[in-house]
């Protein structure tokens, strides 16, 4: 069963939604943690303002393209809290998850190829303590997705200002958050890079913190917005 509220149903909607969320990991993907790369090899070209703004620019542009066609996920932990707040049938999870994984494993395997003497590929590691780091990821992500929930109609970031407003969460949380845990808030923003270099020593932070504040932000959306913001009958958004 898909869900009635998108535009492209059946087999050919379930591929359409799947190469959607592919295509805009992998460009999420490639575009930050290559700007973390080319920040490295370039002796601090782009700077960590520019890293930051990397990727929230590409999430606001993936945003633009492709909302209508999957929701513009990217994002395990997001697809999650849409499933939590019952605007997204579980039969789509597993699709999500997996485009999106694959989808950040070959935009680090590309990096790779491209960058081949780069030891880490842009994972993310905790610069402080692992608890400092995890708290962070839990809060951002909280943030990020409290935004989303207020933005979209559905599992759709919807309008003008939606990729506005969470490009912006994006770069805003990865200017403050970036120097401490490396501003995740994306559990396959972090499998892919942490996989392909083979760095997967932090990488249980990124696997549980996301999906935590996730979980956390959809109750807090239903306490602070309107009654039935989030929920299987509604289809308005939590504005």
């Amino acid at each position: 069963m898909t869900d009635p509220r998108h535009p492209c149903t059946g087999f050919t909607g379930l591929m359409k939604r799947s190469l959607a969320e592919f295509f805009g990991t992998f460009c999420l993907v490639f575009a930050g943690t290559g700007a973390i790369v080319i920040n490295d090899v370039s002796g601090g070209a782009v700077t960590h303002v520019g890293v930051a703004l990397t990727f929230g620019l590409v999430v606001m542009v993936m945003i633009y393209v492709l909302s209508e066609v999957s929701g513009a996920h990217f994002n395990p932990a997001v697809t999650f809290g849409f499933w939590i707040a019952q605007r997204l049938p579980s039969t789509e999870i597993p699709r999500y998850l997996f485009s999106q994984c694959l989808g950040a494993l070959s935009a680090s395997l590309l990096l790779s190829l491209i960058f081949p003497g780069h030891p880490a590929l842009g994972a993310t590691f905790p610069q402080g303590t692992v608890l400092s780091s995890f708290i962070l990821e839990f809060v951002m992500t909280l943030l990020l997705m409290f935004v989303i929930l207020s933005v979209s109609t559905g599992s759709k970031e919807k309008g003008i200002t939606a990729g506005i407003a969470i490009g912006g969460t994006v770069a805003l949380e990865a200017l403050f958050g970036g120097p401490i845990s490396g501003a995740s808030m994306n559990p396959a923003r972090s499998l892919g890079p942490a996989v392909i270099s083979a760095r997967i020593d932090f990488l249980w932070i990124y696997l549980t913190a996301p999906f935590l504040g996730s979980l956390v932000s959809v109750g807090l959306c239903r306490f602070v917005q309107a009654e039935g913001c989030c929920g299987r009958l509604e289809k308005k958004s939590c504005r």
